[in-house]
């Protein structure tokens, strides 16, 4: 993999915001470049994210991260929290079943959960939440509190959230510049 440009990362991470307005093939190289480097709590957020098109999102357990896409462009990236050993994130393909902004457990002690968006009836979601860099949840999956916000802004109760036990940066994307290559990438990103 190609090494960004560190003026670049440095804008990405310091700033939770790329720069372009369009995520391009190349851009989309850079957020993922960004995104295998991102300490805990931070995440990248290009302004392609808040444009239309359909929103999914991919969630990687071994990266720890989260990869937003905007129809087939890779908009945005974050560091994630998943289930620990003893109570691990579920994978597989779900679809965002309730949304709500301020949420509180039920489960575990009435903690907060803000920008709550539902996986599963059963107690798993998308939340903001403590972000340690390592799996650490009941189960849910936790966001840094100003990307999950972001999040929940641009997502639609029915969008497309995939769970993977696959690592996204290490080899679902690694485009050769080719036309095939990326179709593939964008293919497996919109499952």
């Amino acid at each position: 993999m190609r090494r960004i440009a560190p003026f670049l990362l440095a804008a990405l991470l310091t700033t939770g915001i790329a720069a372009p307005a369009h995520a391009d093939g190349a851009e989309a190289l850079a957020i993922t470049e960004a995104a295998a480097t991102l300490p805990p709590n931070r995440f990248v957020w290009t302004p392609a994210a808040d444009g239309p098109g359909r929103v999914s999102v991919l969630i990687s357990i071994p990266d720890q991260r989260a990869y937003v896409f905007r129809g087939q462009q890779l908009v945005a990236a974050s560091s994630v929290s998943t289930g620990s050993d003893d109570r691990p994130t579920p994978t597989g393909t779900f679809t965002i079943l309730q949304k709500k902004a301020q949420h509180r457990s039920n489960l575990y002690d009435d903690a907060p959960m803000p920008f709550m968006q539902r996986l599963t009836w059963d107690g798993v979601a998308l939340h903001a939440g403590r972000n340690p860099g390592f799996p650490a949840s009941h189960g849910c999956i936790r966001l840094p509190t100003a990307f999950a916000k972001k999040l929940f802004t641009v997502t639609q109760v029915g969008a497309t959230v995939e769970v993977t036990d696959e690592a996204y940066v290490a080899g679902a994307f690694l485009p050769s510049g080719d036309a095939e290559d990326t179709a593939r990438a964008n293919d497996y990103a919109s499952r």
